[in-house]
């Protein structure tokens, strides 16, 4: 399925993890973590396989951005997330970004409807959704829904969604047999 190695597998890995735990505890994920795992996957791609590499690492981070990218615009998201899968692509190429992705929206699926349950506010946050895709459906500009989302933020429960991503890949990789 993929001419990865299990050593980048394995260091994708771990800086997802300090990715997560940073985004758990300060709410964001720094550009230095970020900016270094792109620029590393590229550099890595090119001075390991050349020119062919060096174009499918960058199709992999194209991945990770185009993927996220959209929630970011309308203010769902924080950049850092975007430009942390855009990294994990840089690494592991298109196709297991893809994955990755894929099941990272679930396990965040599932930690929003946690964090839900956890607070007990369900009518609350029912409402919240219904206003936010009304909002989506009606307004379909994407600076007018970030400065609505920007306003709201300040009231809302945030999901530090390097989390999502780091368990999701995680698991997609240890499911695919890829850590060992």
């Amino acid at each position: 399925m993929t001419h990865v190695s299990q050593g980048v597998i394995w260091f994708v890995s771990i800086v997802l993890v300090e990715a997560a735990i940073i985004d758990g505890m300060k709410l964001r994920v720094p550009n230095w973590l970020t900016f270094h795992m792109v620029i590393g996957g590229l550099a890595f791609a090119a001075w390991t396989g050349g020119s062919s590499l060096f174009l499918w690492a960058l199709a992999g981070a194209a991945t990770g951005l185009v993927l996220l990218l959209p929630l970011y615009a309308i203010g769902g998201m924080g950049a850092g997330d975007v430009k942390l899968l855009a990294g994990v692509g840089a690494w592991v190429g298109p196709a297991l970004t893809l994955w990755a992705f894929a099941v990272s929206a679930v396990v965040g699926g599932i930690m929003a409807l946690a964090m839900v349950a956890w607070s007990g506010e369900y009518i609350r946050h029912w409402a919240q959704i219904q206003v936010i895709g009304h909002e989506i459906l009606t307004i379909r500009d994407p600076s007018k829904l970030s400065a609505i989302a920007a306003e709201r933020k300040p009231r809302m429960r945030l999901l530090p969604y390097g989390i999502p991503i780091a368990v999701g890949t995680i698991a997609y990789f240890a499911w695919m047999g890829l850590l060992f």
